[in-house]
């Protein structure tokens, strides 16, 4: 098999990769037969001189190759016709600003195997970003706090010459007062908060305490959908009822905001499934929270008050609930609202090792060996220019 690493071409290009030039040489030397070409990129976080070091071959042309790996969407001109291609794709939720990608895809007779649906068979997720985004989200949510309060100054996490050290020493500059901070979610990127909100040894109790208690310390509790959705008010929680259809859940994540001085979101969001409040929860006067660090980042999702996406580079936008609209980040009346959508890139070396890593151990013996779990062909939402069963809910999305 030949395998192409696609030059990123979504604008602003991203600068992750899916293997590291160290995994590209041990890769040639496991699998015999194999091949790796990287196409030229002057973005990359790893150079092409890095890949030409480790004997890996740099060549613009992958019109020979099998196999075509990249991490974002492909913009629909640049697609191969006939080709296998691996991305994030953000088509499985009929996402609409990538709908002429689906499209273009089907046309083209291409297979294309989505990374956010490679799965074991218990339905976990096998591969993702998901620390990197909850440690620079968390790291982001300390920042925009800081500034806020005029308390104290980080540097941005892209510009820390050694990035993921340098985010210790700088959280060693964190002064916080006795605020209360909510997490949601269970899954890799609530763990990567953890490990900031750990690292800094800020205290964790329950979400009962949390609502209830007054501290004289900074506090954190963390939040499962147990804890915010109920089915028409009974307390039996069914997890499975909730992922099959939650449609039927409410949210009361409400009584939070009139505790918590910041939220972090971490959780998944099912665009069927309650939002956890409203823009109209956010106008009244008890809604306490003045700083979200949204990492879900769901457009007009779960957290009504991201508006938009942010930038690496202008990470933060005031919301002012009253008039719903973008401010300052920092005026009186805002919430400072942080919404980076592709956080990772902050530490594009280390997320891109990670990821990596898990490409190599947990993909690659099925893509270039015995698939009889099946976990590529699941993950594979069109095949030769037709919606794999699993996906034929996408036929009107396309149509």
């Amino acid at each position: 098999m030949k395998i192409g690493i696609i030059r990123e071409e979504k604008n602003p290009p991203d600068k992750r990769v899916p293997f590291t030039p160290l995994q590209c040489r041990q890769l040639l030397r496991h699998y015999s037969g194999l091949e790796i070409i990287v196409e030229p990129s002057p973005y990359r976080c790893y150079k092409d001189e890095e890949y030409l070091n480790e004997g890996i071959t740099v060549d613009a042309d992958l019109s020979g190759c099998d196999v075509l790996m990249g991490i974002k969407e492909v913009p629909p001109e640049k697609l191969i016709v006939g080709k296998q291609y691996f991305f994030f794709s953000h088509t499985m939720k009929r996402q609409p600003h990538n709908k002429l990608l689906l499209q273009t895809i089907l046309k083209k007779n291409i297979t294309l195997t989505d990374y956010e649906c490679l799965k074991y068979s218990n339905e976990a997720r096998v591969l993702g970003f998901g620390r990197y985004a909850g440690i620079v989200g968390t790291y982001n949510a300390f920042l925009a706090y800081g500034l806020r309060n005029k308390s104290y100054s980080l540097t941005p996490a892209n510009q820390l010459q050694h990035h993921h050290p340098d985010l210790e020493n700088e959280l060693g500059k964190v002064k916080l007062p006795a605020i209360k901070i909510v997490l949601t979610g269970g899954g890799r990127v609530a763990n990567g908060a953890l490990e900031v909100l750990t690292y800094m040894e800020i205290k964790k109790v329950s979400p009962a305490d949390f609502l209830k208690k007054k501290y004289e310390e900074p506090v954190f509790t963390q939040l499962f959908p147990e804890d915010y959705y109920s089915l028409n008010g009974k307390h039996d929680f069914d997890i499975m009822h909730l992922h099959h259809h939650p449609q039927e859940f409410k949210s009361d994540f409400v009584k939070y905001t009139k505790a918590a001085d910041v939220f972090i979101s971490c959780h998944f969001w099912d665009n069927r499934a309650d939002r956890l409040f409203t823009k109209e929860d956010a106008k009244q006067s008890d809604f306490k929270i003045k700083v979200i660090a949204d990492i879900t980042c769901d457009i007009n999702g779960s957290v009504p008050t991201t508006i938009r996406s942010s930038k690496i580079e202008s990470s933060l936008y005031g919301y002012n609930p009253q008039t719903e609209k973008e401010e300052e980040p920092f005026n009186e009346n805002a919430i400072t609202v942080m919404a980076v959508d592709n956080l990772p890139c902050e530490l594009p070396r280390d997320s891109s090792s990670d990821f990596g890593k898990d490409l190599t151990e947990k993909v690659m013996p099925h893509l270039l060996g015995d698939d009889h779990e099946r976990m590529i062909e699941r993950a594979t939402i069109c095949k030769a220019g037709k919606l794999m069963p699993d996906f034929e809910y996408l036929s009107d999305y396309v149509a």
